[in-house]
């Protein structure tokens, strides 16, 4: 087990590496379209979640634990669901504003 996740910490430092140049130029879209950069935050930061979340599931259903799997996908929405919160409010009142 012990080897899987230094593999896993290993393949996702290469990966940060190569798609490091990747996500200046995406901020820099993100900048140039006067979006906010929260939202891009946000954005990145649902993507780490669900990494990592997919990633603690598959360790421990190779570890035969299903159970912990299933209540680490659960916490994964979760979590989720709680950061989609602002956005969302936010839409709503730009929906709202607009009326």
């Amino acid at each position: 087990m012990m080897l899987s996740i230094a593999a896993c910490v290993v393949v996702l430092g290469g990966a940060a590496a190569v798609l490091s140049p990747l996500l200046s130029d995406i901020r820099e879209i993100f900048v140039d379209s006067g979006l906010s950069d929260s939202y891009l935050s946000l954005i990145f930061k649902a993507a780490a979640i669900s990494l990592i979340t997919h990633i603690t599931c598959e360790l421990c259903r190779d570890c035969g634990e299903s159970a912990i799997a299933s209540a680490a996908e659960i916490w994964g929405k979760a979590c989720l669901s709680l950061m989609s919160v602002p956005l969302i409010k936010s839409i709503m009142e730009q929906i709202w504003s607009s009326l």
